[in-house]
């Protein structure tokens, strides 16, 4: 076998081994922590506004 190198992964929340079954999360509570804050606005997804919106083009040509 080859020996692996990498650390063990840890919960991105509180940093204790992850489990598995919860990955990449050590348990259900931190899951639900992780998932509070994305209802909570806590996390959020840049958006790139443009300056003007976007002219419709006209329809395609019927041959």
């Amino acid at each position: 076998m080859r020996e692996d190198k990498r650390p063990d992964p840890r919960c991105v929340i509180c940093k204790k081994p992850v489990d598995p079954k919860y990955r990449p999360f050590c348990s259900k509570r931190c899951a639900d922590v992780d998932l509070n804050r994305w209802f909570s606005g806590a996390y959020a997804i840049p958006a790139v506004e443009e300056d003007k919106p976007h002219e419709e083009e006209p329809p395609p040509e019927k041959r």
